[in-house]
C-alpha cells in the first residue's frame, strides 16, 4: 500500500464527507493505493455515523471510535498502530490541511530519502489573534532550541508525512503529538525535512486549540520530553547525582559544625549547643533531601522498566 492517511477528529461532522471526497480525488489522480483511517476521539456529534456511511461505500475508509475524548496524541498512536502504508500521512479533519499537498510529501519521503517531512503553514491569515500567534512563535522557537531541529518552523502543523518505520518505532502519548519530530530524532530518524503547505481558512465550526494554555502545556510537555530523552532510561543518573551531591555537602557541613564544637571544647572555649547552630539544620536538611532524591532516582528506575499501560485506551468500535 502506498499511503496510509490518518485523520484524528473531534466533532467534525460537517467536514468529513468533503474531506474524504477531496482525498479520494487526489489519490485517483495519482494512482495511489491508500487507506484513510479516521480516529473519532470521543465526538458527541454525528461524526461516527458519517464515518460508518463512508466505510460502507468506500473500502479504503477505516475507523476507530474512542469511548471518550482522550486527545490528539492517543488518536495518532492508535492510527499509527494500524497503518499499513509505506508512507504515513497525518492531517487534521477541519479542511485546513490540503490533500493536494500529499503527493509532494510522499515524493520527499520516497525519492528524497527523508524519514519525516513536516508541513509549514506559511500563509496563515493575518487576522489570527495575538493569543494564538504569540504563543505559537514562542513555542516553535523553544522547541527548535531544545530539540536541536533548527530547520523546522512549525512543529505543531498537523500535516506531516512519515516513512512507515518511523511511526512503528515511536510512542506518542499524553500531549506529545507536538513533538513527533523530536521523538523521531530521539529514535534515530534524523532525516527530517519541511515543506511549505497551503493553509485553508476553517470552513466549519471553530478551532479547538487556541490560547495561552496551549503554550503553557506545550512548554511543560517539552520539558518532560527533554528530561525523558536525556534521563528517561536512566533517571538515577540525574536524581542520584544531585542527591549524592546534596548529601555530601550536608554531611561535610555537619562534620564542620561538629568539628568546631569539639575544637572549642578541647581549647576550653565556650561554645553554644550544636542544636542552636542554624548551620546544623541546613546540613541536616541537605542530607535528608539528598537521600530523598537518591531514593526518587531509584524508584524512577523501577517505574521506567515497568510502565506498560500508558497507551491503553478504551476503543468502543472499529471498522
Amino acid at each position: 500500500m502506498d499511503l496510509s492517511i490518518i485523520v484524528p477528529l473531534y466533532n467534525e461532522e460537517e467536514s468529513l464527507g468533503e474531506l474524504f471526497g477531496w482525498i479520494e480525488h487526489v489519490m485517483k489522480e495519482h494512482g495511489f493505493s491508500y487507506e484513510v483511517i479516521f480516529v473519532n476521539d470521543g465526538s458527541t456529534d454525528r461524526s461516527w455515523e458519517i464515518i460508518e456511511q463512508l466505510s460502507t461505500r468506500h473500502p479504503e475508509v477505516k475507523g476507530i471510535k474512542f469511548r471518550r475524548n482522550y486527545g490528539k496524541s492517543p488518536a495518532l498512536f492508535c492510527g499509527f498502530e494500524r497503518a499499513q502504508g509505506d508512507v504515513v500521512v497525518t492531517m487534521d479533519a477541519d479542511l485546513q490541511d490540503s490533500p493536494d499537498e500529499i503527493p509532494e510529501l510522499r515524493r520527499m519521503i520516497v525519492e528524497d530519502g527523508y524519514d519525516l517531512v513536516s508541513g509549514y503553514k506559511m500563509n496563515r491569515r493575518q487576522g489570527d489573534p495575538l493569543s494564538k500567534t504569540i504563543p505559537t512563535k514562542l513555542f516553535n522557537a523553544t522547541a527548535r532550541f531544545v530539540s536541536g531541529i533548527h530547520n523546522l518552523h512549525d512543529f505543531n502543523c498537523g500535516l506531516k508525512a512519515y516513512r512507515r518505520d518511523v511511526v512503528k518505532n515511536i510512542e506518542v502519548y499524553g500531549e506529545m503529538h507536538r513533538y513527533i519530530p523530536y521523538l523521531a530524532k530521539s529514535a534515530g530518524f534524523t532525516r527530517i525535512g519541511e515543506k511549505p503547505v497551503h493553509h485553508q481558512a476553517r470552513k466549519f465550526g471553530k478551532s479547538k486549540f487556541m490560547g495561552w494554555n496551549r503554550f503553557v502545556n506545550g512548554y511543560l510537555d517539552l520539558l518532560s520530553l527533554w528530561f525523558l530523552d536525556s534521563f528517561g532510561l536512566k533517571p538515577m543518573h540525574v536524581f542520584g547525582f544531585i542527591g549524592t551531591l546534596m548529601f555530601m555537602f550536608g554531611f561535610i557541613a555537619a562534620l564542620v559544625v561538629g568539628g568546631n564544637k569539639i575544637y572549642c571544647l578541647a581549647q576550653g572555649i565556650p561554645a553554644r549547643l550544636v542544636t542552636d547552630n542554624p548551620y546544623f539544620y541546613i546540613a541536616l536538611t541537605m542530607m535528608i533531601l539528598g537521600t530523598q532524591l537518591f531514593v526518587a532516582g531509584f524508584l524512577g528506575e523501577l517505574i521506567s522498566r515497568n510502565s506498560t499501560e500508558r497507551n491503553k485506551y478504551q476503543i468502543e468500535r472499529e471498522i
